[in-house]
């Protein structure tokens, strides 16, 4: 059989299941193909629109069967817009999805055995639970919104429906204000919104100030801004802060990535020291201010790098260590500085799941042994979702 491809040819497929990145999977005589904005079950015709050996990606130019997971998508941008990628899919397909690609990942990347359940908490919200956002804009035509998949283009947003109405209504605010004057050229906007619908916005290109907000977690008051890193999903930060805390309480806590201290702030209700570590010195001015407004007096912030902390000689052993990273990971000298300080336990929050599970690797092959992996819902409607791993040291 002719097994020759090239770009353009279009093929019928069947979408066998959602892997990483929230791709479908299928296969046709000698080829591997990866089709976006798939369901498991799906028959249709795609078109290759890239080849790499015999792996190629395609795109979907007819459903010609629809499995029993699609749905018509809520949003008149779907498809178009970067942003929702598995809004074709069912709610429960979805979080199904989710935790295969994680067990695909903890599989493939970190082979690592774990046969123990990985638990998922579905978001109470699929829609209108986005507290932040970051927009692109082109005040030369008016317009702002999020780019086009795979592209740099500018899709113009009317109505973003995974937003919290507080922000849909400054998205509508700004757009209302775009004029040819503001700038020149494309514009970023990060947005946040807080507790009582109050908003935070930043550009380079806007002279209003960015102002200050807050969300309440646990009783604790977090203030937080615009220019500073806040979990994005309103209707589950209590569930992510209990999930990666979990029972731990001791001497010495280290909080990594520590932020403006959302998980730092219950780390010292039950450690006697907590050290929290983040390079943004915007977020660490929140989070001092935010321990200080909490009486507490056992946390201590350094703005600096974690690998330059933990490289320092000043990092103390640690009986609990929370770390998390960035989406674009912690790298491989930091994670083995941090196996060097023999933490007893570790909870790791992650939300890329491949690079959760390269790391993994890395802490079962030095001694630690996986007790739990829990993933959260954080971002409905896309791939991305946040994991849980907890780890314990083999010879504690």
């Amino acid at each position: 059989m002719n097994n020759t491809y090239k770009i353009g040819d279009e093929l019928e497929l069947t979408i066998e299941k959602i892997v990483p990145r929230g791709l479908g999977l299928a296969f046709a005589d000698g080829l591997t193909l990866f089709v976006p904005l798939a369901a498991s079950g799906d028959r249709v015709k795609a078109r290759i629109a890239e080849i790499k050996g015999k792996t190629a990606f395609a795109e979907i130019t007819e459903v010609i069967e629809p499995s029993v997971d699609r749905i018509t998508p809520p949003c008149q941008y779907f498809g178009t817009c970067g942003g929702c990628d598995l809004m074709q899919m069912n709610y429960t397909a979805q979080l199904a999805a989710k935790v295969a690609m994680i067990r695909d990942c903890i599989d493939r990347i970190a082979k690592v055995d774990f046969t123990g359940e990985i638990a998922m908490i579905g978001s109470p919200r699929e829609f209108n639970y986005r507290l932040r956002a970051q927009w692109h804009a082109d005040p030369q035509i008016g317009a702002i919104g999020y780019y086009q998949r795979n592209s740099r283009k500018l899709v113009d947003i009317k109505e973003c429906i995974v937003l919290v109405p507080e922000l849909q209504a400054e998205l509508d605010r700004l757009r209302g204000e775009m004029s040819p004057e503001i700038a020149a050229g494309m514009m970023q906007i990060d947005a946040a919104s807080g507790d009582n619908g109050e908003v935070s916005t930043y550009s380079a290109d806007l002279l209003e100030p960015t102002r200050e907000i807050a969300h309440t977690s646990h009783g604790e008051r977090l203030a937080f801004s615009a220019r500073s890193f806040f979990q994005g999903n309103r209707y589950l930060i209590d569930k992510l802060v209990e999930t990666a805390i979990g029972d731990a309480s001791g001497e010495t806590a280290l909080d990594l990535y520590s932020g403006v201290g959302l998980f730092t702030l219950p780390l010292g209700r039950r450690f006697k020291q907590v050290i929290g570590v983040e390079d943004n010195e915007a977020a660490v001015e929140f989070a001092n201010a935010n321990a200080v407004r909490a009486g507490l007096e056992n946390i201590d912030f350094y703005a600096a790098s974690v690998r330059r902390f933990l490289t320092s000689g000043e990092a103390p052993r640690p009986d609990f260590v929370l770390l998390d990273p960035p989406r674009a990971g912690t790298e491989k000298e930091t994670i083995h500085a941090l196996i060097a300080l023999e933490p007893m336990r570790i909870s790791y929050v992650a939300c890329e799941p491949s690079l959760l599970a390269r790391d993994l690797k890395r802490f079962v092959e030095s001694g630690y042994t996986i007790e739990s992996i829990t993933a959260i819902d954080l971002f409905p409607q896309t791939h991305h979702v946040e994991t849980v791993a907890h780890l314990s040291r083999n010879d504690t």
